[in-house]
């Protein structure tokens, strides 16, 4: 699923995947930022907590939400598919300033939004300039390939990783949450080993990639990015790798970057922050 057209002199809002368990008390700043760049007080938030099992999700960013200013913030209760037809949440998405998915399983997203009209009008919405936010499940169901489950460790192995159909806000970018924490770099060399066009981003917790129109990203938060880009990769052992056993792959480029850095898709370049 790719993304929506550009609108003729608009500018598409900003995608940011956040790698879970963000700060949301003491210093929430992602939170702060994401609010700032909506609109402060004044903007409207459509909640959609479809990943999570948990009753309380949407509620609590909801409450969350209006503790950081925000004067509408509304939870869409997508659980089946039949609501993400609903004209009364499709009409409270094409009123917002952003969205924010929670937590929990990205099938529970794919499965149940996609396809439908709530995913199609994101995706429109965005295109139109509608920021589009997701912590932890809802970060891995933005692009256009999601990972969708896998195995622990740092070598890539042919079954190591699961993927699916994403919500495709972004064809440039593979994402995976809980980076660090879970050691899944493996996972995410493996998913970029099936298909090499993509750059690879691994979220730590209580971080985030505010991705811009054009597809530069800021990292903001507490942890840090690691960027793996597969546009030099010389050599892919996958082809010949049987189940279980460990991936070559030559020419991969890796970067660390933490609250400041950016990376620019087009010319595929890392920069520290100041």
């Amino acid at each position: 699923m790719c993304p929506a057209d550009s609108i003729i002199n608009q500018e598409r809002g900003y995608i940011i995947p956040i790698g879970g368990a963000e700060e949301k008390l003491n210093n929430p700043e992602i939170l702060d930022r994401f609010v700032e760049i909506c609109g402060g007080k004044t903007s409207r938030i459509s909640i959609i907590p479809t990943a999570s099992e948990l009753e309380d999700t949407g509620r609590n960013y909801e409450k969350l939400f209006r503790r950081l200013g925000v004067r509408h913030a509304k939870v869409l209760p997508l659980l089946t598919r039949e609501d993400c037809q609903s004209s009364e949440y499709l009409d409270y998405i094409d009123r917002s300033d952003g969205v924010f998915m929670t937590g929990g399983n990205q099938l529970r997203l794919s499965t149940t939004l996609g396809g439908t009209e709530v995913a199609t009008r994101i995706r429109r919405r965005n295109a139109a300039g509608m920021h589009v936010a997701g912590t932890s499940a809802g970060a891995a169901f933005m692009p256009e390939h999601m990972i969708a489950g896998g195995d622990e460790g740092s070598t890539p192995s042919p079954a190591m990783v699961t993927m699916a159909p994403g919500l495709g806000l972004t064809n440039k970018f593979i994402i995976d949450q809980h980076f660090r924490q879970r050691d899944r770099i493996g996972r995410l060399l493996t998913a970029l080993a099936y298909n090499p066009f993509a750059v690879g981003i691994g979220l730590d917790e209580d971080t985030a990639a505010f991705i811009r129109p054009g597809d530069d990203f800021e990292v903001v938060g507490s942890g840090g990015i690691t960027v793996i880009d597969p546009t030099d990769l010389s050599y892919s052992s996958m082809d010949r790798a049987r189940r279980g056993e460990p991936v070559s792959l030559i020419g991969v480029k890796l970067h660390i970057l933490i609250s400041g850095g950016r990376f620019e898709i087009e010319a595929r370049q890392a920069v520290a922050g100041k």
